[in-house]
């Protein structure tokens, strides 16, 4: 059975010290937001605490893995008390938004805010912060000289060098749909073919277990999100400090003509179902305001959706790097496509 963890919060008094400072308590609304999110608890919960004491409102709080909050949105239907859906993976946002469970909640101050290619053209959902999806190697057995591309991974010269975790992931599926929308159908069946055929073992694990498989040699290079690369950076323990230590992160397709790096968003949106409207659009509003942002990207060692807000300076070791600015509803509309040539190319 899915397992889920929830809580009620009204105005909590341990509250970040910006998000306190920034968030003078006002009685101007009342009520409450219920809020399914797939983010941990640590990871959004003193953003909402500060949420609640500014306009006094109760937010209750459900988090649970991704896809199981995405089908209990759907069994739940027109019952579901959820208001706001804070979801990983603009793919997941786009099978949210096919299966009928949100709303569009477009307003002129956050389409100002979030650029274009980071939402819903429509307005059913919007990025809250961004992830790159990038190269990792071993600092002692590639020279970085000898990096380049994501294509450039199925050359030979990576035979028995690479290792990666499954074609069911979602992060991995948004990084092919990517590459279909810039290279084309044949182009990355090929890739795949040769990306998979230069493996060191089969697919497995998470992002964290394979950055660990590079950092003891299991293999050479590997493919995560930037942010667990982050959190090993910022780790009290040893054996945490020793894979970061291990291992350096490439910036890919940074060269002039190339897309830059595929980078993807954490989301939020208002449910179908939801009852308490007003409460859960200033809540959409709040999360992409200049104060939170600020929080969210230290916090998650994510980068913000906000261009003016500043990369957090536990990402600044990374430094500066170009991205691609793909429309990420293209990952979601291609995200079909992906799985088959997935599929069709051995990638387990």
């Amino acid at each position: 059975m899915p397992s889920y963890t929830q809580t009620t919060r009204l105005i909590i008094p341990v509250l970040s010290t910006t998000l306190l400072a920034l968030t003078p308590a006002t009685s101007s609304a009342s009520g409450e937001v219920n809020v399914y999110s797939a983010r941990k608890e640590a990871l959004i919960a003193p953003a909402l605490d500060a949420f609640a004491r500014q306009y006094r409102v109760n937010v209750n709080l459900v988090t649970g893995d991704a896809d199981q909050l995405l089908n209990r949105l759907k069994a739940e239907g027109d019952a579901s008390p959820a208001d706001i859906f804070i979801t990983v993976d603009a793919g997941r946002l786009f099978r949210a938004k096919e299966a009928g469970v949100l709303r569009t909640v477009q307003t002129d101050e956050l389409d100002k805010a979030v650029p274009s290619h980071l939402r819903d053209p429509d307005g059913y959902w919007y990025g809250l912060s961004q992830r790159a999806r990038i190269i990792f190697y071993n600092r002692v057995k590639v020279d970085a000289s000898e990096l380049s591309t994501y294509e450039d991974l199925s050359a030979a010269k990576w035979k028995g060098r690479l290792c990666t975790r499954s074609s069911s992931n979602i992060y991995n599926q948004s990084l092919v749909a990517s590459m279909i929308a810039a290279k084309g159908e044949a182009n990355t069946l090929a890739w795949i073919q040769g990306f998979v055929s230069n493996l060191s073992r089969p697919p497995f694990g998470g992002d964290t277990d394979l950055l660990k498989a590079v950092s003891v040699g299991v293999c050479d290079v590997t493919l995560a999100n930037s942010y667990y690369y982050g959190r090993l950076g910022q780790s009290d323990l040893a054996d945490e400090r020793a894979i970061y230590d291990q291992v350096a992160l490439f910036w890919p397709n940074q060269s002039i003509g190339e897309r830059g790096a595929h980078v993807n968003v954490s989301g939020i949106a208002m449910t179908a179902s939801a009852s308490n409207t007003r409460n859960a659009r200033r809540l959409i509003e709040f999360l992409t305001s200049e104060q939170s942002q600020t929080w969210y990207a230290q916090a998650n060692t994510e980068y913000p959706v906000l261009e003016s807000v500043a990369f957090p300076n536990s990402l600044a070791p990374f430094g500066a790097f170009k991205a691609d600015t793909l429309p990420l509803k293209s990952l979601g509309e291609n995200n079909r496509l992906a799985v088959e040539l997935m599929n069709k190319g051995g990638w387990k």
